[in-house]
């Protein structure tokens, strides 16, 4: 779907962000032809001048939600417009466009705008007062949004009174802008990213006047239940609520002159601050600006930048402390010169002189820690500095026991089946629906949850089961919908533990639409949810429904939605995140994140422990504080970055998708490739379409099991004849572009917020150089080599090996193999195979072949995890199956850990088997 902007047809967009740079880059255009025209003596410039005008129109339309260059400099532009001022019109529209581009607006002094507010409403067209900077300001620049229905004077003499209130000591800068209704102020808080501030006064209408569709998408973002309560008299709490789940970052701030026993307890605790009646500019300044601090301020980079400064003498651990082993060697400098001097400053092994212990926090690293969890929506977030594999582990460590039961993807990562192992715990794995096709596998269907639960219950075991664990989202961009499987699982057990491995997910907090994706927002929304009568009364009446139903019948469990009795259940969620994958940190810099209602009571004493385990004495303090800083960048611009980088993922798919000699080799996979239309009850299957435009999403999120991630750009390279890791080497070798994943078929680019535009264009353009220079090889091959080459294609297409499933444990490693059900003893099977006697090797085809064709029962003695994608097909006592070796001997990656390519797999013997098997038989006797 194209736009027609003055005489310009438009692209299709995703959001506002790059429509509204197109335009000013339009606007920029179309004044320089009328400025041109004009210099040379033309007549007729009519329908330039028009051209101009129906641009600016769409401008300003845009602008009202912006404080820069915002709806005063249209005024002025459109006043040079109709003065027939058009060199002058054409210059300032110019250096708005390049300051908007540069972000050189966010460096304006308080000076420069204070005078663009005086100068703008001047009636003097040759006032100039979007002029360069006279000063470069450091201080962080952000928006106010002010929500008031009020005349453009009134406007003016508010952001006046406002701005008169700053101060030369003041931390930061900003800016008003203003909407008049909520739907303006939803609009602008989605639309801008610079608003970190809101103010409501007094009482505003429900809808806004803007028709442009690319604003009015941002409406279709929030929860609708939310937009229904702006109907109400007085909305302000209503819009309160909205603002604050669409961004919860946000300060919120009311103005009031209702009395104080209407406003006292209906808040709800969303606003930061009511001021009532008379308006007291400077409390309401000092208030925003007190606000920003609180997220700004990080407390352990800041205590490690004041370490750093000290001048100490160091008589403790660490020679490189302070710099002081490189500064006296003779053969080591060029470390110091690569590195620069703060790096070292900041080192040290004493927890004193206003620094902190990781071990036991009490002071800045423990201010860190709580910003972390109000940032995240956790109760609790504690870091990490060895990565989300010992995340995994302390996790596991500290929730589970030998013996308990765990549910988990077969496809997660290694570390938490080395979790399992050490833990002593009882893997059931579960198998995630297949992508055949791209060498792929998908998610955890929720049917196949609730199955393997009934039958635990069947047998009796339910007591047993411990936790259900997945990965949200997955390497591939599968992304679950956490509340809806923790509600239905919670229906059958209650007590349920939850670990989200969000390895690859932690910036999805920032984004209204993928927020209620995330452990910690779901666990959010059920315990809110199981609270109140509304939900009681649904559960009664579900409850009546169900207990009709047979209770012994599967299909009951599976085909049904389930409700959990809200006196009995309780919430206890973990997630766990790679901070460093996805958002500013450190490499190994993660968290966990709790938002456990039995923590304090069941779990805080063995999480410590289980901390003090994984967790080194001498944790990296620069991690700690990129971290710390990190959290800063997220709670400050997260939306604006991710929103940004989304955008540029929802662009390379779109380039992917129209461009012919680039969608003929490279593929773009869509959502209907990856996802079963079983799962997508939206029906959406793809993101942009090239008849239709964008297509939105929010909808498909809040709705479908599964839905995919943008950012994760999936392309099937079967067309080029080339297999996916031979193009993986070529994009480094030749062009320097690094990707993590490939599958026999596919390449996996992945977009972050450290992506730009220009990453994107160089991309683009190095797959059309490789698209062209497979088309120009085409011309010259021989009929051979065609027939060679169609051979290749189509054993990347159409002759890709089955994706096995977990097959099963040995009989001897089932603590109970006649009970139907399918857990094992990991940690038993593991530790047999230390004893070197236990084991042999049995080499790939040949040897294993001839060993299952006899009929014998081949047991893996260790892990064997292709990488990537990082999860193991063979655990200890797994019996290895036909699939899992054909899908062995298709791999294209070089890298398969617990598996040695000269001696082939390490398995039991059979003596060995039957002699765990005789001493599972022993102690089932004894008990």
């Amino acid at each position: 779907m194209r736009k027609k902007v003055g005489d310009r047809e438009f692209r299709a967009y995703y959001d506002g962000s790059q429509f509204r740079a197109d335009v000013w880059n339009e606007m920029k255009m179309a004044t320089a032809a009328l400025a041109r025209s004009a210099d040379a003596g033309q007549a007729e410039l009519g329908s330039l001048r028009q051209v101009v005008l129906d641009t600016l129109a769409v401008v300003g339309q845009i602008e009202a939600y912006w404080a820069f260059p915002g709806e005063r400099a249209c005024r002025y532009l459109r006043r040079l417009a109709e003065k027939g001022w058009y060199r002058a019109l054409s210059d300032q529209t110019a250096h708005l466009s390049r300051m908007l581009e540069s972000d050189d607006y966010r460096r304006r002094g308080v000076r420069e705008i204070a005078r663009e507010l005086d100068d703008s409403t001047s009636t003097e067209p040759t006032t100039q007062p979007f002029s360069e900077a006279a000063s470069y300001e450091k201080r962080p620049y952000f928006e106010v949004l002010v929500v008031d229905t009020l005349s453009q004077e009134e406007e003016d003499g508010v952001r006046s009174a406002m701005l008169n209130m700053r101060r030369a000591e003041d931390e930061f800068i900003y800016d008003l802008v203003f909407a008049p209704s909520c739907e303006d102020a939803v609009i602008a808080a989605l639309f801008n990213h610079n608003v970190q501030t809101c103010v409501l006064r007094y009482n505003f209408p429900r809808e806004s006047r803007v028709k442009l569709g690319e604003l009015r998408d941002y409406l279709s973002l929030p929860d609708q239940e939310l937009l229904a309560g702006l109907d109400a008299p007085d909305p302000s709490v209503a819009l309160g609520r909205i603002l604050k789940s669409a961004r919860p970052e946000l300060d919120l701030f009311i103005v009031t002159d209702d009395p104080i026993e209407n406003i006292a307890g209906r808040t709800g605790g969303i606003f930061r601050r009511v001021f009532y009646r008379q308006e007291d500019y400077l409390e309401l300044h000092l208030s925003i600006l007190k606000g920003i601090h609180d997220r700004f301020e990080s407390p352990f980079f800041d205590a490690l930048r004041q370490y750093s400064l000290k001048p100490t003498g160091v008589f403790h651990a660490l020679p490189i402390s302070r710099g002081k082993s490189i500064n006296k060697s003779h053969w080591i400098k060029d470390m110091g010169e690569f590195y620069g001097p703060n790096i070292f400053l900041a080192e040290t092994s004493s927890t004193t002189g206003g620094l902190d212990s990781l071990l036991q926090p009490t002071g800045p690293l423990k201010e860190a820690q709580d910003k972390m969890a109000r940032a995240y929506g956790a109760r609790r977030s504690y870091f990490v500095t060895n990565g989300t594999s010992t995340a995994n582990k302390i996790v596991m460590q500290a929730l589970c026991r030998p013996g308990d039961i765990v549910l988990v993807a077969h496809d997660c990562h290694k570390s938490h089946h080395y979790a399992l192992m050490l833990a002593g715990s009882m893997p059931i794995y579960l198998d995630a629906y297949p992508r055949q096709r791209y060498s792929m596998y998908g998610g955890v269907p929720l049917a196949e949850i609730k199955r393997t639960l009934f039958r635990l219950k069947q047998a009796g075991k339910l007591d047993q089961v411990r936790m259900l664990l997945l990965t949200n989202c997955t390497f591939d961009g599968i992304v679950y919908h956490p509340e809806r499987i923790m509600r239905e699982v919670l229906a059958i057990k209650p007590d349920m533990i939850f670990v989200w491995d969000e390895a690859w997910f932690a910036f999805a907090r920032f984004t209204v639409t993928y927020r209620g994706r995330t452990g910690m927002e779901s666990a959010q929304h059920l315990r809110a949810a199981f609270s109140t009568e509304s939900y009681r009364a649904k559960y009664r009446e579900w409850k009546a429904e169900f207990d009709m139903l047979d209770p012994d019948d599967e299909d009951t469990w599976t085909k049904n939605e389930l409700l959990p009795d809200p006196d009995a259940v309780r919430v206890r969620v973990y997630a766990t995140q790679s901070t460093h994958k996805t958002l500013t940190s450190l490499r190994q810099g993660s968290v966990i994140h709790v938002r456990d209602q039995d923590f304090a009571r069941q779990v805080h004493d063995a999480f410590e422990e289980a901390y003090m385990t994984h967790t080194s004495t001498s944790p990296n303090y620069q991690i700690l504080a990129s971290l710390d800083v990190g959290r800063r960048q997220v709670e400050l611009e997260g939306y604006e970055l991710v929103s940004k980088s989304v955008e540029l993922a929802m662009t390379l798919r779109q380039r992917l998708e129209e461009h012919p000699l680039l969608s003929k080799h490279f593929a773009l996979l869509r959502i209907e490739d990856l996802i079963p239309p079983e799962y997508r009850a939206s029906k959406l299957t793809r993101y942009y379409d090239p008849k239709d435009g964008y297509r939105t999403m929010a909808e498909a999120w809040r709705t479908d099991e599964f839905v995919l991630e943008p950012q994760r750009v999936t392309v099937h390279v079967g067309a080029t004849g080339i297999e996916g890791d031979t193009l993986r080497n070529m994009l480094i070798d030749r062009f320097d572009i690094q990707i993590n994943k490939t599958s026999r078929n596919t390449l996996l680019f992945m977009v972050n917020i450290g992506t730009t535009r220009g990453a994107i264009a160089y991309l683009l353009e190095v797959l059309m150089k490789l698209a062209q220079e497979i088309e120009d090889k085409s011309e010259d091959r021989s009929p051979l080599e065609d027939k060679q080459h169609a051979a290749r294609i189509h054993a990347l297409t159409e002759e890709m090996p089955p994706l096995p499933n977990f097959s099963r444990f040995h009989r001897s490693f089932q603590p109970d193999p006649d009970s139907g059900t399918p857990e094992g003893n990991l940690r038993k099977a593991f530790f047999l195979s230390y004893n070197e006697d236990n084991c042999e090797f049995l080499p790939m085809n040949g040897p294993i072949e001839a060993e299952m064709q006899a009929g014998r029962e081949v047991v893996s003695a260790s892990f064997v995890t292709p990488y990537p994608p990082g999860f193991p097909i063979l655990v200890p006592g797994q019996v290895v199956s036909e699939e899992i070796l054909s899908y062995m001997k298709a791999l294209d990656v070089k890298e398969i850990h617990g598996y040695n390519p000269k001696f082939g797999f390490r398995v039991f013997r059979r003596e060995a088997l039957d002699q765990a098997a005789a001493a599972r038989e022993e102690a089932i006797a004894r008990a």
